[in-house]
């Protein structure tokens, strides 16, 4: 049953789909049938009409236009010329119902197929109602006249239900099909946006893929469970590279990943995707994939997916590979240590031999001047050779103990006294009498002498340098202000890094080798804190530490975990040495006789 309703009500048919003399055919077929039938009825029960010419000429003018609308080629015809087929449908209905009026009622209601069709057919949308009705009109009046009969108001207005029904009707067709018509307007033109969309975001689409498989860095994207949700082709190799020999796929729970290059397997609850699923977001972290000889060094970033109400969708992980950085790196400290081991040797028996002649009593005054111009040059030696071998070396301990820190910068303005006098700069302390805060105070001796050196080898025109200490609730703020060359802002952001230079320095030629501020750095976030530079040519600099109150127990420990417990992060600058001047609380230099600053300027015999 369901399939015969499927088929009697074409429900298969995409009407506008067919080809225009289909739908021209199927517009007829109603009209078509039942007037078929119904003479196929008069026939059989109303034996009387089978002569009747006119029910004879309205069967026949059906079935020929049935036939015109198979015959005619209606799609090479102007657009509306179809509308024919309805106007003439009106003859053999009349025929029909004058023929059958006296036997058979409401034939005339037949007259409802062609105006449907008209109304429907959207060709004439304002005026396809009232045609219709002028039409059942017509064919309700123009037989009263024929033959001429006497006309009267009853005889007019007998048959007026039939127009007027059908111009209701053919007036809810019309308002039915222009809304359509609007409506089908309307969703063409959303189609066809929709389309652009859709070609715009298919095209979007490949671009974005090709990109992603053109980068030389892994990047893969997962929602909030974890699912992988994008992955470019790198990210497919770095993803091989790191699961167990023979196994072609795996979870991420199966991949090999290591904390260091010595296989130290990376804790679970660190492993980047883990944390970028937790809402994570970092930048650099290092990670060992595989195993040696095909194991790589990954530099991890992430940042977390957020929808349009900022709730957490997913992340977005780039992998880099860094092998080649890191092995550079290592070759460059291991390069380091091996000359500055190389030079220290011959640096020390020069320092030692030097001393030992300078000793004699006997030798001549000018001779006694180049030995000390000589013993100078080697201690500056000495030390920078130093500051390079604890570059190449592990990183430094902190002795932590409660110091006044007061005390320290004390000590610290103490020892680079006589050389600021020699430089015309005056030294300033504002502080308080004492800040007791648990640090390692040789370190931070160190921090102040590195500061204090470069504001006054950096003053060449002397003036003041002051160095302030300000509590500042639970951080403690050091200050050393020169008014000095300065530097451009664009060196002062990059002033901490290993071997770097201003240009100013560098046009001076004032000698180092950018080691000392490396140095502060790595002191200062040791100790759980923060190192900023301030600085404009020809107005000074100011060298900012920013300490924690509390120590630096908690930071250091932090650090240390993460450490150990994570992906170290890649820094390229970072320096893990100290100071040259080892000295203990609240004793002066010890390296040789004399006090010699970090970057003590080279003299010439």
């Amino acid at each position: 049953m369901d399939r015969l309703l499927t088929v009697l009500s074409l429900d298969r048919i995409s009407f506008h789909e067919l080809s225009m003399r289909s739908r021209v055919l199927l517009s007829q077929l109603p009209l078509f049938v039942t007037t078929v039938v119904l003479v196929a009825g008069i026939w059989v029960v109303h034996e009387p009409l089978r002569d009747d010419l006119r029910v004879q000429l309205a069967l026949a003018l059906t079935i020929a236009l049935t036939a015109l609308c198979v015959l005619v080629p209606w799609d090479r015809l102007p657009d509306g010329a179809f509308l024919a087929v309805p106007v003439l449908d009106f003859v053999p209905i009349t025929l029909l119902r004058e023929g059958t009026l006296s036997t058979v009622t409401g034939v005339g209601i037949m007259a409802a197929f062609p105006v449907i069709w008209f109304t429907g057919s959207g060709r004439l949308p304002r005026a396809s109602a009232p045609l219709g009705f002028l039409l059942t009109l017509a064919m309700v009046w123009v037989p009263l006249a024929v033959p001429p009969r006497p006309l009267s108001a009853q005889l007019l207005t007998a048959p007026l239900l039939i127009p007027f029904m059908l111009l209701g009707i053919g007036l809810t067709v019309q308002v039915l099909s222009n809304s359509m018509e609007r409506q089908n307007s309307e969703l063409g033109a959303k189609d066809a946006e929709l389309r652009r969309l859709l070609a715009v975001t298919a095209r979007r689409e490949r671009l974005l893929n090709t990109v992603l498989d053109t980068v030389d860095v892994g990047v893969l994207a997962i929602d909030e469970h974890g699912h992988d949700i994008l992955m470019n082709r790198r990210q497919h190799r770095i993803h091989e590279v790191s699961l167990p020999e023979g196994m072609r796929d795996g979870a991420e729970a199966d991949l090999r990943l290591y904390a260091d290059g010595a296989g130290t397997p990376l804790p679970v609850d660190r492993r980047p995707a883990l944390r970028a699923i937790r809402g994570e977001s970092f930048s650099d972290v290092l990670v060992w994939a595989g195993t040696p000889p095909v194991q790589r060094v990954l530099s991890v970033s992430a940042r977390v997916l957020r929808d349009e109400d900022g709730g957490t969708e997913g992340s977005v992980l780039s992998f880099n590979d860094v092998t080649e950085l890191v092995a550079a790196l290592q070759a460059k400290d291991d390069f380091l240590a091996g000359v500055s081991h190389e030079l220290r040797t011959p640096l020390t028996s020069i320092r030692g031999y030097t001393e030992l002649l300078a000793m004699d009593g006997r030798l001549p005054g000018h001779v006694r001047s180049g030995l000390e111009v000589v013993e100078r040059n080697a201690d500056q030696l000495l030390v920078l050779v130093e500051d390079l071998l604890r570059t190449a070396g592990p990183g430094l301990e902190l002795q932590q103990a409660e110091a006044d820190l007061v005390q320290v910068v004390q000590q610290s303005v103490a020892a680079a006294g006589l050389r600021a006098a020699g430089a015309g700069v005056e030294l300033r302390v504002d502080a308080p009498p004492r800040l007791v805060l648990p640090c390692d105070p040789v370190r931070l001796g160190q921090v102040l002498d590195n500061l204090l050196s470069n504001a006054i080898k950096y003053s060449p025109d002397g003036g003041p340098v002051t160095v302030r200490v300000v509590p500042a609730g639970a951080t403690v703020r050091v200050q050393v202000a020169d008014r000095g060359m300065g530097m451009r802002p664009e060196d002062a952001e990059n002033v901490f890094g290993r071997f770097f230079r201003s240009r100013n320095a560098r046009m001076s030629a004032i000698p180092g080798l950018g080691l000392g501020l490396a140095v502060v750095r790595e002191i200062v976030e040791r100790h759980g804190g923060t190192v900023r530079c301030e600085s404009a040519p020809g107005q000074g600099t100011v060298f900012t530490l920013t300490l924690p109150a509390a120590g630096p127990a908690g930071a250091e420990h932090g650090a240390r975990a993460d450490r150990a417990g994570s992906p170290a992060v890649l820094e390229p600058d970072r320096v893990v040495v100290g100071q040259h001047q080892d000295r203990a609380a609240g004793d002066g230099p010890v390296l040789g006789q004399e006090e010699v600053p970090a970057a003590a300027q080279r003299e010439q015999p």
